[in-house]
């Protein structure tokens, strides 16, 4: 079986058992899939040339059809983490190096099927994983360092610039025209031939990446179907795609022209599609664009604002990314509104949904724990204003009640469901800790009485168990009753009961020496060798147990 290079695509000289390899041609040392068939290694240079070429979505697929066969195939986990970064490795120095193209805020430490792919190799294959993330992550950093800085945009325009010979498209054409009539209109739009010609010399990834996140609305735009699968272009619609599936408020717009509808990506089947060549159309996509981001821009309006107008752009800026869930820059953002004003209410409560990981500010009073000890929670308080006071106490409320109910369900569920007394003292305790709510004063006397029952309950069957070992002629079972009895010679007559298990296991050891002795009397000699040994071994039990 011939398998490619992942760098350079020459063919790899790998021998039964290799877990890593050093390609002849580029130098760069790699880990070895599990090729266990001619089926496996085809799709694994199938999907490696795709990745090679940035078609991530394609290759990604087919490391997904890999895994069905082979689930503890490291190799194709770690490929995996290849497409969804959008690892691409460029020739530096002589050297093979990491790019991302397709930035994700999640860490690649914290990536799953980063951890799968560490859980199945080898140790050879698991130190090349580690040092490729080591790289991988510093780039992350870098991207997010540089995105931190870019100011938000309202619209994102997707296009395709050049065709194969580097001509200018149609498509740059029409993407002009939208984005003077979005601009004219007040619109903050991201649009790469305008808004990365400043870049040149630069890797375009940060200031995309920042644009995806922050984009309300994203126009792909295409006249061809092959345009609109293009790489880069089809990098940047399904990126947004996959953000929208992950929960985001963002909406992807397809606008063609001289094309069949129905030739474009499969994706945008459940999408709205407008047409560039009709009669109205930049008519239709403003109507649409007001109805979603309203009549004036979000980034735009914050700016320009009076007075606090960074301050408020900002706190604008930061809720937007607190909706897609981007932690870190909504954080960001709320640090240097409060380096510059200590006393905004609104960006404290900021901070508290952070803390608390909920993305938008009606849904506070959803939080999974109290935050009323929190010290940002006590800050709005301090700085806010009235409305916002009681916003924040009414959300608090909510979350107490939630808090108590479940508590209160899951301890009444418990306490149902046991007889133990410690379980029953331990649920008493937590319906008082509840103090009030609902009946919880009479569900903990409850609990304590059944406590009390069932230990009065528990010592009897104990006893009686106990009891019923001492009819058994087994020194033993004596002997384990014996302890019990011994344990709790304050309950009912137990010390008689020990006083006369230890008679009994004497009189046991008595009758078993007596008669040893009638057999050697009578000269017995068949099977005396076995009596003894027999005999010495139920002696060493007794002197042990008795210690």
């Amino acid at each position: 079986m011939v398998f490619k290079c992942k760098m350079c695509d020459a063919s790899l000289n790998i021998q039964e058992g290799d877990k890593i390899t050093t390609c002849e041609y580029c130098g760069t040392t790699q880990t070895v899939p599990r090729i266990n068939s001619e089926r496996v290694a085809n799709l694994y240079n199938r999907a490696d040339h795709y990745r090679k070429n940035n078609e991530f979505d394609k290759a990604l697929a087919l490391y997904e059809e890999i895994l069905n066969e082979c689930p503890t195939d490291a190799e194709a986990y770690w490929s995996i983490i290849l497409c969804q970064y959008g690892i691409e490795y460029v020739e530096e120095g002589g050297k093979r190096i990491p790019t991302v193209n397709r930035m994700q805020l999640t860490s690649i430490f914290d990536d799953q099927n980063y951890k799968a792919a560490l859980k199945y190799a080898e140790p050879e294959q698991s130190a090349v994983y580690q040092a490729e993330a080591n790289a991988i992550n510093e780039i992350q950093k870098e991207i997010l360092a540089i995105s931190k800085t870019e100011e938000p945009f309202d619209i994102f325009i997707c296009y395709k610039e050049t065709d194969e010979r580097g001509r200018r498209t149609m498509d740059s054409v029409l993407a002009t025209d939208i984005y003077d009539k979005l601009t004219d209109a007040g619109y903050k739009v991201f649009f790469a031939r305008v808004t990365l010609d400043d870049k040149f010399g630069v890797a375009y990834e940060p200031y995309i990446f920042a644009a995806l996140q922050s984009s309300k609305i994203m126009i792909a735009i295409g006249t061809k179907p092959e345009y609109f699968n293009a790489v880069w272009v089809r990098n940047e619609w399904s990126r947004y795609l996959g953000m929208i599936k992950k929960g985001a408020k963002k909406t992807l717009i397809p606008a063609y022209k001289d094309m069949d509808p129905y030739a474009m990506p499969e994706e945008f089947a459940h999408l709205q599609a407008i047409n560039m060549g009709e009669l109205g159309f930049h008519q239709d996509l403003l109507h649409g664009i007001r109805k979603i981001l309203g009549a004036q821009s979000p980034v735009a309006k914050a700016g320009a604002a009076k007075g606090n107008a960074s301050v408020d752009g900002l706190v604008e800026r930061a809720f937007i990314y607190l909706e897609s869930e981007d932690w870190d820059f909504a954080d960001e953002c709320l640090e240097m509104v409060l380096n510059n004003d200590p006393r905004k209410a609104e960006a404290y409560l900021g901070k508290l949904l952070i803390s608390l990981k909920i993305p938008r500010k009606d849904s506070l009073g959803t939080a999974p724990v109290s935050f009323e000890n929190d010290a940002n929670y006590q800050r709005v308080l301090r700085f806010g204003d009235e409305e916002l006071k009681k916003f924040v106490q009414d959300a608090l409320e909510l979350v107490k009640e939630n808090e108590h109910e479940t508590k209160y369900q899951e301890t009444c569920k418990i306490a149902r469901n046991t007889i133990y007394p410690a379980i029953l003292l331990d649920c008493a305790k937590k319906f008082e800790e509840m103090g009030d709510y609902k009946d919880c004063r009479e569900q903990a006397e409850e609990c304590r009485k059944r406590a009390a029952e069932a230990e009065v309950k528990q010592k009897e069957d104990s006893y009686k168990f106990y009891c019923g070992l001492m009819r058994e002629n087994d020194a033993k079972k004596l002997e384990v009753a014996m302890k019990y009895f011994e344990a709790n010679r304050d309950y009912k007559d137990c010390a008689d009961k020990a006083q006369e298990c230890q008679r009994r296991i004497n009189q046991l050891v008595s009758g078993a020496a007596d008669s040893l002795l009638a057999k050697n009397n009578e000269k017995e000699d068949d099977g005396m060798e076995d009596a003894f040994t027999a005999f010495g071994e139920f002696m060493s039990w007794v002197f042990e147990e008795r210690k």
